[in-house]
């Protein structure tokens, strides 16, 4: 599963349990794993927050 997408679900309010139900061939730890890679990818880039709406 793309990193983005693992990313999306849980910025889209989506729960470990719920992101694995969709992706059943996942574990936990490639839940943790992907966010961990994407929080490294932006660690040293600032990005401007938005609000949403």
């Amino acid at each position: 599963m793309p990193v983005a997408t693992v990313v999306g679900m849980v910025a889209d309010g989506m729960t470990i349990e719920e992101t694995l139900a969709d992706c059943p061939y996942s574990e936990p730890e490639d839940i943790a794993a992907a966010l961990r890679y994407a929080a490294e990818a932006v660690r040293e880039g600032e990005l401007p927050l938005r609000p949403v709406g």
